[in-house]
């Protein structure tokens, strides 16, 4: 069980972390709430801290022969000191227990890795992984569409979802009855909002980077009509999640697989995929599932129109709320941790101040989030491990190096290690990609 607890866990993260949201939220509905749930919530935490242990103990030794190993490690470090590092000495605000989901967040993605690194798996276990990952992709795609074009809105306000993020998680959400307001492409036409996948995730930013990490597994793979078959459904899911930071970064991974493998298809699909990503955007409010606002939902929205007269609605103009807030949220990060380099200590930044009523100082990008609670060295460590992770997986597997430089496009403007998905699973795959090594992508 020692030897095999480990491989068990990276399929179980495959697979559950693309449900975990949606089975909360059912069990919140069947009251399962509170602690109870928290320690239900917790399984995959748990997992982790055991594979780790298991995979360690048939080691015998922490994997430090790389850069990116080494890195890890001294990221991990500042993360642990700026935990006991008293608030009070850095300016910051946070709670106890929003320093305590500080710590989780940052070093989930430091245990994945090592996870990975540790993780001996040969080409038959491997296969299970890649059907589990393919799957995954292909599943979330189909429920996605059957939801967003069958299971009313309605449905949803009514569900176990607004309180599984208000009461459990501590996430308010007010324009759309307590679900996530980015369920919905707000139009400018109060009639006509259009939904967004958002599949078992009950997010479609989640939905579209696992999208975003399988589709550039099908393009490294050798082409036989079942990779085409789930390219081509795992696609349309990307397009309906409408996040265009998927499509930008889907379009950077295929750039970076053309450079690592030489060769010009990928380079071509990434054209093909940016020019389908903008004619997609423009005629989505089209073509769209079309739902209908509340009452009181409408008038939550006319009371933030007017509070921002000047924010347009066409997502390619660049004024449209989605991207403005994304601009804002970044360039006020970046300015926090300039005028304060030494760090707020944790829990100051993103969701986690957010979940326990601290006005973040940052949010959304990883970098300035990483930056406002560890301060520019732990910016500068996290994004030195980055790096060295992706100089690394340059020599080892071509389907990671486009993943990871994926990512990272995505960490600009996404707190992409809050992704659970991408913190377990991808972190995983790069820390095996570096260690005993992926089986050749073109192979079967």
């Amino acid at each position: 069980m020692t030897r095999s607890l480990p491989r068990i866990a990276l399929v179980a993260f495959v697979v559950g972390l693309a449900l975990h949201n949606l089975a909360m939220a059912e069990l919140w509905q069947l009251g399962v709430r509170g602690p109870a749930l928290d320690v239900v919530a917790a399984w995959k935490d748990v997992l982790l801290v055991a594979a780790v242990a298991a995979a360690l103990w048939g080691s015998r030794s922490l994997p430090l022969s790389l850069w990116a190993d080494r890195l890890a490690l001294s990221f991990a470090g500042i993360v642990v000191l700026y935990w006991l590092l008293p608030q009070s000495w850095l300016g910051g605000g946070a709670t106890p227990r929003g320093e305590l989901f500080a710590l989780r967040h940052d070093l989930l993605p430091v245990g994945a890795y090592v996870l990975g690194r540790l993780l001996v798996i040969s080409s038959h276990e491997w296969r299970r992984v890649a059907v589990a990952l393919v799957g995954t992709a292909v599943a979330v795609t189909l429920w996605g569409l059957v939801d967003v074009y069958l299971v009313p809105l309605q449905w949803w306000r009514d569900s176990g979802v607004p309180g599984w993020f208000e009461e459990q998680l501590g996430l308010a959400y007010r324009g759309l009855s307590g679900l996530p307001e980015n369920w919905v492409l707000n139009t400018g036409d109060e009639q006509n909002p259009i939904r967004r996948l958002v599949s078992a995730f009950l997010s479609p930013l989640a939905s579209a980077y696992l999208l975003v990490v399988v589709l550039l597994y099908l393009v490294a793979r050798r082409a036989t009509r079942w990779t085409v078959a789930a390219s081509g459904i795992a696609y349309a899911g990307l397009l309906w999640t409408h996040t265009r930071a998927a499509y930008l970064a889907l379009a950077a991974g295929l750039v970076v697989l053309a450079a690592v493998r030489r060769r010009w298809i990928p380079l071509i699909l990434a054209a093909a995929s940016l020019g389908a990503g903008v004619g997609f955007v423009k005629a989505f409010p089209h073509i769209g599932p079309s739902t209908s606002y509340t009452q009181a939902e409408l008038e939550i929205l006319r009371e933030q129109g007017r509070a921002n007269p000047d924010v347009g609605t066409d997502p390619l103009g660049g004024s449209d709320a989605s991207t403005a807030s994304h601009l804002r949220n970044l360039r006020d990060g970046v300015e926090a941790v300039v005028r304060h380099p030494q760090g707020y200590g944790l829990g100051n930044a993103g969701v986690n101040a957010s979940r326990t009523g601290v006005p973040p100082v940052a949010g959304e990008s990883t970098y300035t989030e990483i930056g406002v609670d560890t301060g520019l060295a732990g910016a500068a460590a996290f994004v030195a491990w980055m790096l060295a992770v992706l100089a690394a997986l340059r020599r080892r597997s071509a389907w990671m190096t486009a993943v990871w430089a994926a990512v990272l496009t995505i960490a600009v403007q996404t707190d992409v290690i809050g992704v659970h998905w991408i913190a377990y699973v991808v972190f995983a795959l790069a820390g095996l990609a570096l260690g005993h090594g992926l089986p050749d992508e073109e192979g079967t």
